[in-house]
């Protein structure tokens, strides 16, 4: 189920660098100076539905972590390297979403801090 979406967020990824690096070529193969070049408006970004999929990715990975976990504790045919691995990917996930809050509030507190 984690690893399906992991999948086709790779490849949506994936197909949005494929996109920006043949828009790069595009621009690059045109005769026209910088002052020529006309940008195409950007596409909106929505930004908590971002970070709203992003929190539920390391929710279900820190679900599927404890499933695993207490499937092994039962004594069910799990590897322990599976486990192991299950759970550092969990706890490897929170820190970056740690971190990534840290940097955030960082960030809101010199803004609000700045002189005007």
């Amino acid at each position: 189920m984690i690893k399906g979406n992991y999948e086709s967020s790779i490849a949506s990824l994936m197909q949005q660098v494929e996109t920006h690096k043949q828009r790069l070529n595009a621009l690059r193969n045109e005769d026209h100076g910088p002052a020529n070049i006309q940008l195409q408006p950007k596409e909106s970004i929505d930004y908590p539905s971002m970070v709203t999929k992003a929190l539920q990715a390391v929710s279900n990975t820190q679900m599927e972590s404890k499933t695993i976990k207490e499937a092994y504790e039962r004594g069910e045919d799990v590897p322990l390297t599976e486990v192991v691995l299950s759970m550092q990917k969990s706890s490897l996930a929170f820190e970056s979403t740690l971190q990534v809050r840290n940097k955030v509030l960082k960030a809101y507190d010199d803004i609000m801090n700045m002189p005007v």
